[in-house]
């Protein structure tokens, strides 16, 4: 028992003297995203926080250098739309946390996925090593699936990991999206019906425990978690690709007074304007242009670069427009931002979409998003440009410590790189 109480108390001193190290990571090309790019500059990080960004910061003397020069720094990224630690593989049930539960009506809004999170999910590392550092997690399923809440990809349990929760509402739209895939007529009279039933059981709470009115929509526990949405403390994330569900869906949010965020979002580019008049965000992809439904045969690749020229808060995701929305794949987020770039996105609205933007739609911006003083030391030095394929991220810092932990795929190239000394080639083999 001794030992094994020195063992946990030796690396909990470590893990203290890790986050409270000094690192100045010095003459690199540094965007800090909330303001200018800054040449041959420093970002000095201290106890986890940033604590300075500029090109004359006065490093102290026991701080440790990192030579940046001819390297790209910037936040770590923030990809608004995974499931990264609530499922491990797809396609095997038992390991997924992401789908709300079993629902006659597909009204589950009072589930909250990220309390099935799994902080040691091997699906971690990888993401970490990209250089992403924050992600939204979001259920899926039915009508009103449940809430998304922020993860913050800090070593640990789930509850340090836990930024904010919840952020948002997540329903969706569409004549398949329904629980038993009805019309798109169908879908909107249920999700009329449901908000309706929320502010009867708003004014008549007890009526409704002492069952003494018409029975409602939805459960005590589904209704309770919509109010959070009609009183405007979160966003309902709607989920549609179609231009006439998107209408359909900024439409409800105005008949019922709350806050819109559009996922998705295939044919958005055709409701730019009334989107940024209505100052509704986007999370939108850009990694193709092949329709995956009749819903969003408009789609194209130059969606995020028209929404973001209209005035449209964009935060580009791994999983809209026919992406792989695996969580193996969270990192591919820099790439779809990289191709919004090709198909007509300005770069610095690009690396905003997936640093800064999508931490301010979620109400996490005073913590992760940028480089500046006082927010979460997540910081990546680049070989170059991070929007380029060919680009790696050659250091990860996430609330001050360095990403060191090997991912599977790390493991799996030393295991099988080099053959074992006693290794005999099968018979018959060259």
């Amino acid at each position: 028992m001794r030992a094994h109480s020195l063992a946990a108390a030796a690396l909990v001193l470590c893990a203290t003297a890790t986050q409270a190290q000094t690192i100045a990571i010095t003459g690199g090309k540094v965007y800090p995203v909330s303001g200018p790019v800054i040449d041959g500059g420093t970002v000095l990080l201290r106890d986890g926080k940033i604590v300075a960004v500029g090109r004359d910061v006065s490093v102290p003397a026991d701080a440790q250098r990192i030579d940046a020069t001819g390297k790209v720094v910037t936040p770590g990224l923030v990809n608004a739309a995974t499931e990264l630690g609530l499922t491990e593989i797809g396609a095997v049930s038992s390991t997924r946390e992401y789908g709300s539960p079993n629902s006659d009506n597909g009204i589950t809004a009072a589930f909250t996925p990220w309390e099935g999170l799994n902080p040691t999910s091997i699906l971690l590392a990888p993401a970490r090593q990209a250089g992403v550092t924050t992600v939204l997690v979001a259920p899926q399923g039915g009508l009103i699936s449940g809430q998304a809440g922020v993860v913050h990809l800090v070593p640990g349990s789930a509850q340090d990991m836990i930024l904010r929760s919840p952020v948002g509402m997540v329903a969706t739209l569409g004549p398949t999206r329904g629980p038993n895939g009805g019309s798109r007529a169908e879908t909107l009279l249920k999700l009329r019906q449901v908000l309706d039933d929320a502010r009867v059981y708003r004014t008549r709470r007890a009526d409704f425990e002492r069952a003494q009115i018409r029975p409602l929509a939805a459960s005590r526990l589904d209704l309770e978690a919509l109010q959070m949405v009609l009183d405007g403390r979160v966003p309902m994330i709607i989920e549609a690709d179609k231009a006439s569900d998107i209408e359909a869906g900024m439409k409800l949010a105005k008949d019922y007074g709350f806050r819109m965020i559009l996922a998705g979002g295939a044919e958005a580019w055709m409701m730019a304007d009334k989107l940024a008049a209505a100052r509704i965000p986007v999370l939108t992809g850009a990694m193709n242009n092949i329709p995956e439904s009749f819903a969003s045969l408009g789609q194209r690749q130059e969606n995020a670069g028209l929404l973001s020229k209209a005035g449209v808060q964009v935060s580009v995701i791994g999983n809209a427009g026919g992406g792989d929305e695996e969580a193996f794949n969270v990192r591919n987020v820099r790439f779809e931002a990289g191709n919004a770039v090709a198909y007509g996105m300005d770069w610095d609205s690009a690396l905003r979409s997936i640093t800064l933007t999508p931490a301010e739609t979620f109400g996490v911006a005073d913590r992760v998003g940028s480089l500046a003083p006082g927010r979460s030391a997540d910081v990546v030095i680049w070989s170059g440009d991070p929007l380029e394929f060919a680009t790696q991220p050659e250091r990860v810092f996430i609330a001050g410590r360095e990403v060191t932990q090997p991912s599977r795929q790390d493991l799996l190239e030393d295991r099988y790189k080099t053959l074992p000394p006693n290794y005999r080639q099968p018979l018959g083999k060259p």
